[in-house]
């Protein structure tokens, strides 16, 4: 049997959503002054590309944009699970006294999040790390919340969240499988 899917945010949904964390995210930390955001592989990486866009579009200026492979940080590798590849961590600036803006696609039980921060640390001591992500579907197993949110879709734990990209790592749709 197939599983059900809804298309929650078209490619359009999802650039509004993007714009309006890009003004969210200007609003609170005053302008772009010691920001930098770190996208977490592989979705966040590309969401992070997409926000420091429409950051450079209403600021007029760039925004440092790193990626952070969190592979090795995870708690949910044992042997009873499939190997999980280590991808490239790049982050060619310092993190010293800066307002890290940490972006994933999907923000679900939390242990992505603090796996990406103990990777984070390794990179130095940041003034503060906020997260923003795409959709926010619940079911938290550690307190970690999001400040910037473009969608929140509460979904039961046998259901599914998935951004999709295109060819060119533009996103295009977020979809719910049941």
């Amino acid at each position: 049997m197939a599983a059900e899917q809804t298309v929650l945010m078209d490619g359009e949904g999802i650039k509004r959503a993007l714009t309006r964390i890009a003004h969210e995210i200007l609003e609170r930390n005053k302008g772009v002054a010691d920001i930098v955001l770190i996208g977490i592989r592989s979705g966040g990486a590309l969401l992070a590309d997409g926000i420091a866009q429409q950051i450079s579009v209403i600021e007029g200026g760039a925004v440092p944009v790193g990626a952070v492979d969190i592979t090795l940080y995870r708690d949910d590798c044992s042997g009873q699970l499939p190997h999980h590849p280590v991808g490239k961590t790049d982050i060619p600036f310092s993190l010293e006294a800066k307002k890290v803006i940490l972006v994933d696609d999907v923000l679900y039980t939390g242990r992505t999040i603090r796996a990406a921060m103990d990777a984070l640390m390794d990179f130095g001591r940041p003034q503060s790390i906020q997260l923003a992500v795409l959709i926010d579907r619940g079911h938290r197993e550690l307190p970690i919340r999001a400040d910037f949110v473009g969608r929140n879709v509460p979904t039961s734990q046998k259901e599914n969240v998935q951004v999709f990209f295109d060819g060119l790592n533009q996103p295009i749709e977020v979809v719910l499988e049941k």
